[in-house]
């Protein structure tokens, strides 16, 4: 009975594990909505690795975002850059003044 118990306990821990690390919740959301298909998927495996995006394969989506960020990254470098430059212009035309805001 003792072998029992501590088996159960170990499985405890491990399914404790696997919620705290979002396996659990991740597992569930794929299994959902493969459930909530219209059409199953020929391969269901291949429908929970896609979705899981196993094999460091990205999705079409995951794609498409992350060009996104790169490109939002380098307009946000750009705008910086156009903003140094504009301040440094504005100086030359309005001073600031000893309180630090711009004269009047």
């Amino acid at each position: 009975m003792a072998h029992y118990r501590a088996s159960d306990t170990k499985r405890e821990q491990f399914r404790r594990y696997l919620e705290k690390a979002g396996v659990v919740d991740s597992l569930t959301s794929v299994l959902v909505a493969l459930y909530e298909q219209q059409e199953k998927p020929s391969n269901a495996l291949e429908f929970v690795k896609q979705h899981l995006g196993v094999g460091g394969q990205a999705s079409a989506d995951t794609e498409a975002l992350q060009q996104e960020v790169m490109d939002l990254r380098q307009r946000c470098s750009r705008l910086a850059e156009e903003n140094k430059d504009l301040k440094t212009r504005l100086q030359r035309y309005e001073p600031m003044s000893e309180g630090g805001t711009t004269a009047d």
